[in-house]
């Protein structure tokens, strides 16, 4: 089988999307316009979901990371798509606040076991990044209930950016080093 790693594009792609959720929910959230946000929610959304189900159809990476990458990402990307046709049909957010609770779940029980595990070159840091991440759509209800309060906005804000900052020094770091590890690679 062809080991293909993409991780560096997903790692990116979650960090623009976590970037996106929280400059939403900051300044967003009360915009009169909500359909003009559905498309920067759906370019995050299919990268993260096409690249989710290849992982986790056709398994090419080592071990559990295609689980632990993989189906994640597949969850994250499927929010966002529903975000996006949500904004777009200008209806209600709090139904998927239901489904981000369960896919928040996931990411925290994978990034606990990263960490005990001792999985990733960086297993804090890919821990902590799985757990933030999946902290924000465990709360992602309540910051849509109490939207009017800043101080929960902020919170869930701060998480993600929190979240967006590990993904990206985990993605930028891999692509320094992926540059160099496969520079001499040829397919076979």
């Amino acid at each position: 089988m062809l080991f293909v790693d993409f991780l560096t594009l997903m790692l990116i792609n979650m960090t623009a999307g976590l970037v996106l959720l929280a400059w939403y929910l900051w300044r967003g959230l009360d915009e009169p316009d909500q359909p003009r946000w559905a498309p920067a929610f759906a370019v995050p959304g299919i990268i993260a979901l096409l690249n989710g189900l290849n992982i986790a159809w056709l398994w090419p990476l080592p071990g559990s990371y295609n689980a632990a990458y993989g189906d994640t990402s597949v969850l994250f990307g499927i929010l966002l798509l529903g975000a996006a046709w949500s904004l777009a049909a200008k209806r209600d957010l709090m139904p998927h606040s239901v489904y981000a609770f369960f896919a928040g779940l996931a990411a925290i029980l994978v990034g606990v076991r990263l960490f005990v595990l001792q999985l990733t070159t960086m297993p804090v840091l890919s821990a902590a990044g799985f757990i933030l991440t999946g902290a924000a759509g465990v709360f992602a209800g309540v910051a849509l209930r109490y939207r009017k309060r800043k101080l929960v906005r902020l919170a869930g804000v701060l998480t993600l950016l929190g979240a967006a900052a590990i993904w990206a020094i985990n993605g930028y770091l891999a692509y320094w080093m992926h540059l160099d590890s496969f520079s001499k690679w040829v397919p076979k």
